[in-house]
């Protein structure tokens, strides 16, 4: 019995990696624009604070996010 290695060609599934990345975050941009354009905010983590950016670039700070003191267990 032969026990040459046989390389096979490796297939990549089409919705992994960059593709993936790059088809959420065009998505969550347009999700943005429509929720500014409707209610006329967002909220948002930034710089550690839960923020409401408005359409006319005003940040309002909501609340500071706690400081993670361990593992971020995700059910």
């Amino acid at each position: 019995m032969d026990k040459s290695i046989v390389k096979r060609k490796r297939i990549q599934d089409p919705l992994t990696g960059n593709s993936l990345r790059s088809i959420a975050y065009k998505g969550f941009r347009k999700a943005e624009k429509r929720t500014l354009e409707v209610l006329g905010y967002n909220v948002v983590v930034k710089d550690g604070w839960v923020v409401k950016k408005y359409i006319d670039s005003r940040i309002e700070k909501i609340e500071k996010m706690p400081e993670n003191r361990g593992r971020l267990v995700l059910d």
